[in-house]
Formats: C-alpha cells, sequence, structure tokens
C-alpha cells in the first residue's frame, strides 16, 4: 500500500490518505522489529521508494537481496547476473568513446577552473537512459552535459560579467563570426558547443531523418539567457522571488536542454505536433526539471553559499514564508517534491508526449534524487560509489 501511494497523481486524495497510513504503521512496525531481511527492506522503501529509484541501481540491489531469499531460483540469479555484466561491458565501452572525445575536445586542459567529470555525466545518462539499446543517445547525451558543466563554471566561477554578457549575445547569434569579440577562453568553449551541438544534429538527421538543430540551439540560448539572469542577482546582491528563482533554475539546470535532445535522439514516434511542443518546452519536462533543480539545491545549497554563491531555492523559500530554522526549510522543500511527483505522475499518462520520452523524465527526476539526496550527508554513499558499483564493480557468481 505504502510502496502503491507513491503512484498518486495530484487529485487522488485516497492514495495520500493511504501514503500517511501505511507510512504510519510501517514506521511503528519497525521501530518493535529486530533487524532482519523484511526490515532492510521496509527501511530501504521508507527512505526511497521503488517509484522513485534508479533503475540500474534498483536492479543490483534487488538482485543481492534475491540471492539471499530463501526460495531463490538459482538459475535465474545466473541468468539476471551474465545479464548485468553485459550492460556493464556495455557501459565501459560507451565510457571510454566519451572519455576519448572529452580528451580530445581539450577543453580542461585549456581551462584551468572548469569541472573534468564525464564519468559522472555519463551516470546521470545511465539513470535517463537504462535499456542497453539506447547506447547512442547515453553517449550523445553525456556530451551535452559534460559541455554544460563547463559553461556553468565559466558564469558561476570565472567569467567577468561585462564578458558573460558578450558570451550571452554571441551565443543568442549561434554563429560562428560571432566570436570575434570573446576572450581567447570563450572561443574555446563555444566553439566546442557550436560544433558538439551540430555534430548531435547531425547524428539525428542520419538515424532519424529528423532537422533538429533550430530546437537544440534554442535550448542553448534559453540556457545562456538563465545563466545571466543568475549573474545578475549575484552582482546586484538580489535575491528574486521563490517563483522566479525556481522558473529559471529549471532551465539552468539543463533539464529542459537535456529532455529536447533526449526526444530526438530517440526518435520515436515524432510528429509535427510532438516536435511543435519542443518550442515552449511541455509541462512534462518543466516539472521533472523543477524536481531536478530542488534536488541539487538540497545537494549543493551548503557549500553554495559558503562560498558565497547566489541564494539557492531553499533560503527563496524561507524567506517568503518566514521560515528562520534551515532545517525546517529543508524538510518543507521535500515536502515541495513530493507533490511535484503527483503531478508528474498524473502528466505521465497523459498521450501527448511519446512513452519513451516520458520515461526519460520521470527517470531524470528519479536520477537528481540519487546524484543529489546524499549531498549533505556525507556519511551515505557518493556519486563516485554510484559509478564504481554500476559500471565498474561486477556481482560474485554463485560458484
Amino acid at each position: 500500500l505504502y510502496e502503491a501511494s507513491y503512484l498518486g497523481t495530484e487529485d487522488e486524495e485516497i492514495l495520500k490518505k493511504a501514503f500517511e497510513f501505511s507510512r504510519t504503521h510501517l514506521n511503528e512496525f519497525i521501530s518493535h522489529k529486530s533487524p532482519e531481511i523484511g526490515y532492510r527492506h521496509i527501511v530501504r522503501s521508507l527512505t526511497l521508494p521503488k517509484h522513485l529509484r534508479m533503475a540500474r541501481l534498483e536492479a543490483r540491489n534487488y538482485m543481492d537481496e534475491y540471492s539471499h531469499a530463501s526460495n531463490q531460483i538459482p538459475a535465474l540469479l545466473e541468468l539476471a547476473k551474465l545479464d548485468s555484466d553485459m550492460i556493464q561491458s556495455l557501459h565501459q565501452t560507451e565510457l571510454a568513446e566519451i572519455c576519448r572525445w572529452w580528451k580530445e575536445l581539450g577543453l580542461v586542459d585549456r581551462l584551468g577552473f572548469a569541472r573534468d567529470r564525464p564519468t559522472e555525466c555519463f551516470l546521470w545518462t545511465v539513470g535517463i537512459f537504462p535499456e542497453p539499446r539506447d547506447s547512442n543517445c547515453r553517449i550523445e547525451l553525456t556530451k551535452t552535459i559534460c559541455i554544460l558543466l563547463v559553461m556553468d563554471d565559466v558564469f558561476d566561477t570565472y567569467g567577468k560579467f561585462d564578458e558573460l554578457v558578450l558570451f550571452t549575445k554571441a551565443i543568442k547569434r549561434w554563429d560562428l563570426d560571432a566570436v570575434e569579440d570573446l576572450p581567447e577562453y570563450m572561443k574555446i568553449c563555444y566553439m566546442a558547443l557550436y560544433n558538439t551541438t551540430h555534430e548531435i544534429a547531425y547524428r539525428i538527421q542520419k538515424d532519424h531523418g529528423l532537422t533538429a538543430v533550430a530546437y537544440l540551439k534554442r535550448t542553448w540560448i534559453d540556457i545562456f539567457e538563465a545563466f545571466l539572469e543568475e549573474a545578475k542577482w549575484f552582482n546586484s546582491g538580489c535575491v528574486p522571488n521563490y517563483k522566479t528563482y525556481l522558473d529559471n533554475g529549471v532551465i539552468s539546470a539543463g533539464s529542459c536542454m537535456a529532455l529536447v535532445h533526449a526526444t530526438f535522439l530517440i526518435g520515436d514516434g515524432l510528429s509535427k505536433k510532438t516536435i511543435s511542443m519542443m518550442k515552449t518546452y511541455p509541462r512534462l519536462f518543466t516539472c521533472s526539471g523543477e524536481i531536478l533543480r530542488l534536488w541539487d539545491d538540497l545537494g549543493t545549497s551548503t557549500e553554495e553559499q559558503e562560498r558565497g554563491d547566489n541564494a539557492s531555492s531553499i533560503q527563496c523559500f524561507m524567506g517568503e514564508n518566514n521560515i528562520i530554522d534551515e532545517n525546517e526549510g529543508r524538510k518543507r522543500i521535500r515536502l515541495v517534491i513530493r507533490n511535484l511527483w503527483r503531478e508528474l505522475n498524473g502528466l505521465a499518462m497523459n498521450k501527448t508526449v511519446p512513452l519513451s520520452v516520458v520515461k526519460a523524465s520521470l527517470n531524470m527526476a528519479r536520477t537528481a534524487q540519487v546524484i543529489y539526496q546524499h549531498g549533505d550527508d556525507k556519511s551515505t554513499f557518493t556519486v563516485d560509489d554510484y559509478v564504481q558499483t554500476l559500471i565498474f564493480t561486477s556481482l560474485p557468481s554463485n560458484h
């Protein structure tokens, strides 16, 4: 009942009651139980229910649990492990290709300040596209996320404000002549973004016969405008209201960029009507993006506040609702996320977008939780642990 309650939509009051009822009883139940197999299972569910888990990690955990079950079918477990090894091997090949591309691109060598995290970017795409057949989608989407992190660093830590204004103008022109007035490090960034976007558009044209460059380009222009908006807030010491912050933050977090790229890379059932929805970004994308942005803030805002960055959604929300205690603010943001999930569930049942794109949107929100949920708790798994588990550590065999 508890697990099912997470599939509820905004207007399903009975499932909201079922959630409160089942959670209360489960919490009570484990307070009187001795820690055994069933107990572990309940604690895990209360921490993170199945509907919100990242598919590949869940498969690993499930195999581990199943290997301890008294009624297991050994042959089934063996097949699952073989399948897991094959997928791991595929992921290692994909990651090798991404690292080769990243090294050749040479962005980080030229820019001493930029984040060098192709493996973490790849983990995102394993989360968004867990199926083996989506290999090309994972590779191409990882490239955009790698570049996004570097652009974020330019705006956050390195670029001077007047340079950032020039950079945004140049991106809006989307024309190689536009780089003339930029400082050298920005020229390198511009060329890397421009060329990678056109290469991805070429791939989409070749694989699906879809002309996507205008849509891909627009997602980047929107991101740069959102980055610049945040830089303006920072420079003027302005704390925006919560809604303004979140609407802008959904774009600057790259969620719409990733999902528009994903839609074209999958190329499933794309009608003219679906493609035209990419112009305004469907609510499915921005709802998933709000979950991502709020988890990102929950996971990174403490560090960013210490660095003196912009106020995050937590500070904006606390200021607007007269909350003084940060823990209370965080609790309230988690409640907002739970309600966004109900909205996302409702949107996922809407038939306007291909199912593969719906799945990618749900998976993006799930992956955000995995990557950021422990940002403020250093004792649990880190992103590196997840990468090791999923991509490099093979499951022990029964023999």
